[in-house]
C-alpha cells in the first residue's frame, strides 16, 4: 500500500474534489488516487468469477466514463468512511461498494457489457443516452 497523500496531490481527473477539513486543511488520503485504490485495494479485495456471463470486468476500466465516475465515488467514500472505526467499513461495503459493484459487473447492463474479462476493452459499441436540446 502507498503512503498517505494530501488531496491536492491525489486528485484524479475523474473525481470531484472533496471538501476541505473543518480546520481548513486538506484531508489526507490513504490512496494517492482512484487508480491506486482500484489496483492496490479493490482488485485485491474483490474476487469474483468474471466469466462474462454472471459477472464481467474490464482491465482498462478507466476507458469507460461511467466506471471511472463510479470507482472514483467508491474511492472518495472509502477515504471518508475509513475514519469511522465503528461502522465506516460496513457502511462502505453495504451502501457504496455492493451497489456499485453490482452495476459495474453486470454482464448485460453494466458499463463493461461489451468487454471481455480476458481480452479487455473492445470498441465501445454503445452510444451516449439520447438528449434533446433544452427549450429556450
Amino acid at each position: 500500500m502507498t503512503a498517505p497523500q494530501t488531496a491536492s496531490q491525489a486528485a484524479p481527473q475523474a473525481a470531484p474534489q472533496p471538501p476541505a477539513e473543518q480546520d481548513g486543511s486538506e484531508p489526507e488520503f490513504y490512496f494517492a488516487d482512484v487508480f491506486v485504490f482500484v489496483s492496490d485495494y479493490l482488485s485485491q479485495m474483490v474476487r469474483r468469477r468474471i466469466n462474462g456471463s454472471s459477472a464481467t470486468w474490464c482491465p482498462t476500466w478507466w476507458e469507460h466514463p461511467e466506471a471511472g465516475a463510479r470507482l472514483s465515488a467508491l474511492w472518495l467514500a472509502w477515504e471518508h468512511l475509513r475514519h469511522d472505526p465503528a461502522l465506516g467499513m460496513s457502511t462502505w461495503w453495504l451502501h457504496h461498494a455492493d451497489p456499485h459493484l453490482r452495476v459495474l459487473m453486470d454482464p448485460d447492463l453494466g458499463p463493461f457489457a461489451a468487454c471481455s474479462p480476458k481480452d479487455g476493452h473492445t470498441a465501445y459499441p454503445f452510444d451516449p443516452l439520447p438528449v434533446d436540446a433544452r427549450p429556450a
